[in-house]
């Protein structure tokens, strides 16, 4: 771990609401992430932006009568507005279709294409011609020609993740009619010829995961095809050639350009010299497994071409698609839970608990399901850590006026129970360390059990001998609990935080800090239950409000 980091994730497509599966696999790890490299001390910043460009945005705006600027300017607000509903903090939100974005895009074409990684060939495209234009993208649906999975879009198969050279079965996206093939001039980035170095760096990347890194580096072995980053459409970034007018760059040439872009002019702006701190930072892009292809291929195929002018990730995490009630979201078929809505039912933090106890440092996916959250949320987050932290609040109030006393000696119990709090934030830390968010938020679910358990067995209610190290002891587990919950819960941590009577934020201290942070004396401020119960008849509703997949 370095004293610097940017952190990103992949961009959210200013195509529609961000729903629960966009969150699970990237946003949310990458927030969790950010958060406790701050709490370690890291200099640490989240970046992110829409992307703003390509053909699901053109056909989009077509359709509903609205400029493409006009369409992508609304969801990238409404899409800032939901993260930071749902507590995703980013440092800086911006956008792909930015001055600076656009810029930074044509400078590194240009300097690929001085260094020889680019030329021009003709070739031959798909063309509508009761549209009559030109179909690149998601303008086409066919078959994957590598796994054969039917209705997929030309430019990514959903099922193998492969991006195919030609789409078999072709069929215009806007009037189902089987396209024409036509000659155009497209410019071609020469991936091939960076399959050895492509391997090397797989190979010297301890960060990457291994399972990734092994199909990715099968995918190198069967040979890598030239890339096409041009498109005919108007709306992206034009390519700075005048041969090229018209033109426009592939929107996977232009938004993994952002991550850069979108990081040097934020830090510039803060007064912090941005390449300089990106080159000497620890990189992180948090994706899904959708789009390891263009992360763990053409991304860094592209930084090599510019000799490495900019640092190549140290860490890709990867992880795996949600599914609702174990069916694949899809919005066209009314499957999906927009995050918006679901945090019109549930505070933020229950999501982000369910979301991370069910979400493996894997590609191996996840389910959500209404009754696995009913009892997640009820039985450990409410009956587990909301118990305890109620209860040795709640006492020290009722039976010491809300002061902390002296523990006096420690008998065989407490000693255990210090041990217990000597051992939790460095074995937390080492999880979170290892991108193991899943088991770290287990750990700390472990630790509040524990106490809870320890507060049961030395029954300070009888206020017999003990019972003021049973509360010191319980209170400063608390303590321990706000600090390392903050990351996953920030709400929630911050009760807590405020429960203790501290002033300040829980994000705000430090990791080292979880130990004993509050001492005899201290007085607390009031205490109240965390969190609500969620109701099955509740749940039954919501199921329901979920169309029928047809």
């Amino acid at each position: 771990m370095h004293k610097k980091a940017i952190i990103t994730s992949a961009l959210p497509y200013a195509n529609g609401e961000i729903h629960l599966g966009h969150v699970a696999s990237t946003y949310l790890p990458a927030d969790i992430t950010t958060r406790f490299l701050k709490l370690c001390g890291v200099e640490a910043y989240y970046v992110c932006a829409s992307d703003d460009f390509g053909t699901p945005i053109l056909i989009q705006s077509e359709r509903e009568n609205k400029t493409p600027a006009e369409y992508v300017s609304h969801w990238n607000r409404r899409d800032c507005e939901d993260f930071a509903a749902f507590g995703i903090k980013f440092d800086y939100f911006y956008k792909t279709s930015s001055p600076e974005n656009i810029e930074f895009v044509q400078e590194v074409f240009a300097k690929l294409d001085a260094a020889g990684h680019i030329y021009k060939q003709e070739i031959i495209q798909f063309y509508c011609k009761h549209d009559k234009k030109f179909l690149p993208d998601r303008y086409v649906r066919g078959s994957c020609p590598y796994c054969m999975a039917e209705d997929q879009y030309s430019d990514l198969c959903e099922k193998c993740g492969r991006v195919p050279e030609e789409i078999t079965n072709p069929k215009c996206s806007l009037c189902g009619q089987t396209p024409t093939k036509e000659k155009t001039d497209h410019y071609f980035f020469k991936l091939k010829n960076f399959g050895a170095q492509l391997s090397e760096w797989l190979e010297k990347n301890d960060g990457l995961q291994k399972d990734v890194k092994k199909y990715v580096q099968n995918w190198i072995k069967e040979g890598l095809i030239d890339w096409d980053v041009t498109r005919d459409i108007h709306w992206g970034v034009p390519i700075p050639l005048e041969e090229a007018k018209g033109k426009v760059f592939y929107g996977w040439f232009d938004n993994h350009l952002a991550y850069i872009s979108t990081a040097i002019k934020f830090l510039d702006e803060k007064g912090i010299d941005g390449k300089k701190f990106w080159n000497s930072a620890d990189i992180y892009h948090f994706i899904g497994k959708d789009i390891a292809y263009h992360h763990y291929l053409f991304l860094p195929a592209m930084r090599m071409g510019l000799e490495c002018e900019y640092k190549l990730p140290d860490y890709i995490p990867t992880r795996g698609h949600l599914t609702l009630q174990a069916k694949k979201l899809s919005k066209s078929k009314n499957w999906y839970i927009g995050l918006a809505e679901f945090l019109e039912y549930y505070p933020a933090d229950y999501l982000r608990y369910y979301l991370v106890s069910i979400n493996p440092y894997s590609q191996d996916d996840l389910n959500f399901d209404w009754d696995d959250f009913t009892t997640r949320i009820n039985s450990e987050l409410i009956g587990n850590l909301g118990n305890f932290v109620n209860r040795a609040l709640g006492f020290t109030q009722k039976a010491f006026d809300g002061v902390i006393p002296d523990p006096g000696s420690p008998d065989e119990m407490d000693a255990e129970a210090e041990s217990k709090v000597g051992r939790f934030a460095p074995d937390v830390r080492l999880l979170l360390e290892q991108n193991h968010l899943d088991r770290a938020l287990k750990k700390i679910m472990e630790f509040s059990s524990y106490f809870n358990q320890y507060f049961q067995h030395k029954e300070p209610w009888k206020s017999g001998p003990g019972t003021a190290a049973c509360v010191y002891n319980s209170a400063n587990a608390v303590y321990c609990i706000a600090v390392a919950v903050s990351p996953f819960l920030p709400e929630s941590a911050q009760k807590i935080w405020e429960q203790l009577g501290l002033d300040g934020k829980a994000s705000d201290s430090s990791w080292n800090d979880i130990t004993y942070g509050v001492k005899p004396g201290h007085k607390l401020a009031k205490s109240a239950p965390l969190f609500a119960k969620v109701e099955e008849s509740d749940i039954a509703k919501y199921k329901e409000k979920l169309g029928p997949q047809k």
